[in-house]
């Protein structure tokens, strides 16, 4: 008996003790859903700010995250055919502008030029000796000119001289012959009147003959004249002749100097295409350069954001290569065509279906300050606030 009290009493006192600890192990049961609740409720907050930042931010800005660094990438060719003899420069070097990239062998350009130079001087000669000559020949044919024209005169002079005496001798015949006639004079005095008329008529001749021929050398002289015009045109053909040279010495030159490609600006050897003893040709491609101070930013935006886009907005630029870096720009041109007006294959519909795209207009984007770090190609994000309309 005493053992089924014992035992009746076993389990009251078991149930006291659990009665004593089953409030203390429902507490914390009451305590995390509270916890619950309020982690759950720092979430949505955190979700609805960034949520709402998010919104504000597509809604205020346009993004662009397909943009590129764009630079004048300025491909420098040859001029002229031949071998590369020095190439001083090599890829990622800085040039000044004006600075030797490529030689090329010139040693046959120069020849040639020597040449002609030889030609040059050799028509220049030819040109002062014809010069000399005509001064010389002008001198003597007016020397003779005058000294001729002065006999001819003198023997004008003495033919105007034998005509009266001519005349006087012939009509003193006449007389002699009536008196003759007449048996007034005498047969001697006859024949002396034939004597001087002969003796007249010779001396007239012979004056004659001297005028003729001092008229002749006049002319003579004067035909000599003729070639001064025949050396004046000497020296236009030698002039002509020399003008030609020069414009071939002047092409030659250019054909020299054309043998020493030197930069057209100051920047940054991109590429090279040739190496030292290679042939090249005209229009070949020799060395690619750019300026790292003229770079910008080239993003394709899509049409429906360009109604909010200006000239001059500015810019947040973040590039990949620098993700802790923003760089700042203005917009600077907003083109005036979309890219696929520039495709190379266009995209007809000629079976009707239709599938609307929205298209992209090409901007360009000014950097402040660039710095050599900007290279062209690298990919870059931009953030333009939208202006207001």
């Amino acid at each position: 008996m005493p053992d089924e009290g014992h035992a009746k009493n076993r389990p009251a006192s078991g149930n006291s003790t659990s009665d004593l600890e089953h409030p203390t192990e429902k507490q914390p049961a009451r305590r995390r859903p509270a916890k619950l609740i309020w982690a759950g409720v720092a979430l949505v907050v955190v979700m609805a700010y960034f949520g709402v930042t998010e919104v504000h931010k597509r809604i205020a800005y346009i993004f662009e995250e397909d943009a590129r660094i764009g630079a004048d990438l300025i491909t420098v060719s040859s001029r002229v055919a031949g071998w590369i003899t020095e190439m001083p420069v090599i890829e990622g070097d800085t040039v000044q502008a004006g600075a030797v990239i490529v030689q090329v062998d010139d040693r046959e350009a120069q020849v040639l030029l020597n040449e002609l130079e030889a030609q040059l001087g050799g028509i220049r000669a030819e040109r002062d000796r014809l010069k000399a000559e005509r001064v010389l020949v002008t001198s003597q044919v007016e020397s003779r000119l005058v000294s001729e024209k002065s006999l001819a005169a003198a023997a004008g002079v003495s033919v105007s001289s034998m005509r009266p005496q001519l005349e006087l001798a012939k009509r003193e015949l006449d007389r002699t012959k009536k008196l003759y006639e007449d048996k007034v004079s005498s047969r001697r005095q006859l024949d002396q009147a034939e004597t001087k008329l002969q003796q007249a008529d010779r001396e007239y001749r012979i004056a004659v003959a001297d005028l003729r021929a001092a008229e002749s050398r006049v002319i003579e002289v004067q035909a000599d004249r003729a070639r001064l015009d025949v050396l004046a045109a000497d020296l236009i053909v030698l002039e002509q002749r020399e003008a030609e040279i020069q414009a071939r010495m002047a092409r030659q030159r250019l054909d020299v100097l054309d043998r020493t490609v030197k930069s057209p600006i100051g920047g940054v050897v991109d590429r090279t295409f040739v190496d030292i003893g290679e042939y090249v040709t005209p229009g070949q491609r020799l060395v690619l350069v750019h300026d790292p101070a003229r770079v910008w930013v080239e993003a394709n935006i899509k049409e429906t954001s360009i109604r909010s886009l200006n000239v001059g907005q500015p810019v947040d630029i973040r590039v990949d290569a620098y993700p802790g870096e923003v760089f700042k720009g203005q917009v600077q041109i907003v083109g005036s065509a979309a890219t696929s007006q520039f495709a190379l294959l266009p995209t007809p519909n000629p079976s009707g279906n239709f599938t609307k795209i929205t298209q992209r207009l090409p901007i360009r984007i000014s950097i402040e300050n660039p710095d050599e770090r900007l290279r062209p190609g690298m990919m870059v994000e931009v953030k333009i606030p939208k202006s207001e309309q």
